[in-house]
């Protein structure tokens, strides 16, 4: 295979398997665990999502960086993932709003990554094994002692990954909603485990401020903003570990405020219910992934990124509780909310970014129930 940047790399994974190709980014070594992106496009907000913190990304699509990287598609202000594992990085880009090529925004970043690797048989071992502990280096050391670095790495469950990308402190975004928007919130607290911006952007069509407080803040904090709704956002790791936001997700239930959750902020939703998350095979990351709107029967092409995964069966044995999204792959849930109060989540990522739109209208039914509106029956379509 032919390549711009020459530089010999190697990924290893924790199996032991040794794939070789040649560096991108920066040299250097990094480690995290590697997991595979189905979009064709849309890598650079993949790699500016922080939901993807510790990880390395695999995009299974054979060129990426056509259209190189511009200035208004980061959805944070830089590359969250550890490493990016690539078949071909394409050596020119022909978009006309392109500022900088894929490589120099890597180089920027400080991104150690691989092309010319067979990312067909790595997707395959991914899926098969699941996601794994996984390593880049271009730096001469012997295959063994890196496979020893790689498999001694901490757990995702053992970093603070959200510490890690939460605002430092409070900061508040002003909306635009139409003089004639029929419903509208007047304050949103958002409590950022990890936020892209198009979901702030999302918002700001139907709330006039959008207060955003970091991820450890606590339920009293919140109130004293004397919010009309709360959102908890996306965001990257094991939510189990997560005891103080589940703590403040509890008080928030308990208070009857409307609430609404997406990914991490759904997965905290569903552990202040007592309800089990587990760690999914290889999760879901991508931008084509079939869901079912189980309260009106359609069918949404939405964009996922999450390795964990809210437990069916207990929400079926919930009596306040009602799903209200399945993934149509595998049977996973994507959505519930209380059968009563303006509470709800989604597992998926409504303002895609990259990816469809279909779901773009789960904002404006946050706001409807938040005001009233179909809050609480019908009852959710047959599963």
């Amino acid at each position: 295979m032919t390549s711009l940047f020459r530089e010999p790399a190697r990924l290893i994974l924790a199996d032991g398997s040794v794939f070789t190709g040649y560096s991108i980014g920066v040299t250097g070594t990094t480690l995290g665990e590697l997991v595979f992106n189905t979009s064709m496009t849309g890598y650079q907000e993949i790699l500016t999502d922080p939901s993807y913190r510790g990880q390395i990304i695999m995009m299974t699509y054979p060129e990426i960086g056509n259209y190189g990287v511009n200035w208004e598609d980061y959805e944070s202000e830089r590359i969250h993932s550890s490493g990016f594992v690539v078949r071909r990085l394409s050596p020119t880009n022909s978009s006309w709003r392109a500022q900088i090529s894929l490589q120099e925004f890597l180089i920027r970043n400080g991104i150690v990554g691989i092309e010319g690797v067979d990312t067909r048989a790595l997707t395959r071992k991914v899926r098969t094994l699941g996601a794994m502990k996984a390593g880049i280096t271009t730096e001469t050391i012997a295959d063994a002692d890196f496979l020893t670095q790689v498999q001694g790495q901490p757990d995702l469950h053992e970093l603070d990954l959200v510490g890690q990308v939460t605002t430092p402190s409070a900061y508040i975004r002003y909306g635009n909603p139409t003089p004639d928007a029929p419903l509208v919130m007047n304050r949103l607290v958002v409590v950022d485990f990890g936020i892209k911006r198009n979901i702030l952007q999302s918002f700001q069509e139907f709330v006039r401020e959008l207060v955003v407080l970091p991820a450890h803040t606590t339920f009293e904090e919140i109130a004293q903003y004397q919010p009309d709704g709360v959102f908890l956002s996306n965001g990257p790791g094991d939510p189990s570990v997560l005891e103080g936001p589940i703590s403040m997700a509890k008080e928030l239930i308990q208070s009857g405020i409307p609430t609404f959750g997406i990914c991490l902020g759904h997965q905290i939703l569903a552990l202040a219910y007592g309800l089990p998350v587990h760690k999914m095979p290889f999760g879901h990351h991508g931008g084509n992934h079939p869901v079912m709107d189980l309260e009106n029967g359609t069918i949404n092409i939405t964009s996922q990124n999450h390795g964990y995964a809210v437990d069916p069966a207990a929400i079926a044995a919930a009596p306040d509780l009602v799903l209200t999204h399945k993934n149509l792959n595998d049977g996973s849930v994507e959505g519930f909310r209380h059968r009563y109060a303006p509470i709800s989540s989604v597992q998926f990522h409504p303002e895609a970014s990259p990816g469809p739109h279909d779901a773009l209208y789960l904002f404006k039914r946050f706001i409807e129930q938040a005001n009233g509106v179909g809050a609480a029956e019908p009852e959710a379509l047959a599963v």
